[in-house]
């Protein structure tokens, strides 16, 4: 009987992974007190960067299917684990078959869990920027820190008026995953339509690289009509003149119970002469109303910097499809 049931666990995972076409993520298996759900989200684009050495291609971003193991324990306790595939680069010819993103486990209890394995630290989940693709990064954490880890041990826990996510990447020297060492930590709160929060990185990118301090901070407003938000983030780099602030802010505005247009600037501002850039960005996303998981986008970008590189201008349209 027990083979059996595997069987249809099986079969019924490869259908939903090939065909689902729910609108959220698709229950696959549910019962004595585990389920296992599987969700999609994929987004296919034409572009045409900033590059004047590049022409226009069809970028994938993302292709990924999302496994979640969920255990009941009893008395608010719950055990859980994800294994996520992506198939980006395969798509683009960078690698054969499929890449792992986040393989975890973990245990949560009244708003408090633990989880260990290969995931997104908790500088993650800060920032506002609401960019398709954007060449200067979606934050001060994404672009000059870390954001992900292969050994990574999280904690996170939900209070009343805030969220605190605090993360560690273990060195592991010595070991096949051996590729630096970071803490972090991100707080958010909020009260009324103001949401604020905040967060904190050391890292060693490599094991005998010197350390980086990166901090930042953010707030955004729901003024009903619009969203607006904005993120400050600087990365020390230990003394040398290489030192950058990033800025993002953005504006969010419905246009229709469809859609939605976003408008943005980055800016890199180094300690270094000449270094400076920063980039102005505007899309659109329409939702079809039947179906609120399938969308469509297009997207321009002007980017520029002070060493007078020329730059075309960054377009792109596309469809995203989640489930």
């Amino acid at each position: 009987m027990e083979c059996i049931k595997i069987k249809k666990l099986i079969l019924a995972s490869a259908i939903a992974a090939i065909a689902a076409n729910s609108a959220t993520a698709a229950t696959i298996y549910e019962d004595k007190g585990l389920t296992f759900k599987i969700k999609g989200d994929w987004q296919v684009q034409l572009r045409d960067n900033a590059s004047k050495t590049k022409d226009a291609e069809v970028e994938f971003d993302d292709l990924e299917i999302k496994n979640s193991i969920i255990y009941d324990l009893g008395n608010g306790l719950t055990a859980y684990g994800q294994l996520d595939f992506g198939f980006k680069k395969a798509a683009e010819d960078e690698i054969d078959g499929d890449q792992l993103e986040e393989a975890y486990l973990g245990l949560k209890s009244h708003g408090v869990s633990v989880q260990v394995g290969k995931m997104d630290n908790a500088a993650d989940d800060f920032g506002v920027e609401n960019a398709k693709e954007n060449a200067l990064g979606d934050d001060v954490f994404d672009e000059f820190g870390s954001v992900d880890g292969d050994d990574v041990i999280r904690f996170d826990a939900d209070f009343d008026v805030a969220h605190v996510a605090i993360s560690h990447e273990l060195e592991a020297d010595g070991e096949k995953s051996e590729n630096g060492e970071s803490t972090e930590i991100y707080v958010e709160g909020g009260f009324d339509a103001i949401t604020l929060g905040a967060a904190y990185q050391t890292l060693k990118a490599t094991p005998t690289s010197s350390s980086v301090d990166i901090w930042g901070v953010s707030a955004s407003y729901d003024a009903g009509f619009a969203e607006f938000g904005v993120d400050y983030g600087v990365s020390d780099q230990g003394g040398s003149n290489n030192d950058v602030a990033m800025t993002n802010l953005v504006a969010t505005f419905k246009a229709s119970k469809t859609t939605k247009i976003a408008v943005g600037y980055v800016e890199h501002d180094y300690d270094a002469a000449n270094s400076d850039e920063d980039a102005i960005y505007a899309n659109v996303v329409y939702k079809f109303p039947a179906q609120k998981n399938v969308s469509v986008f297009a997207e321009i970008t002007n980017r520029d910097d002070d060493a007078g590189t020329d730059y075309e201008l960054d377009v792109l349209a596309g469809m995203r499809i989640k489930f």
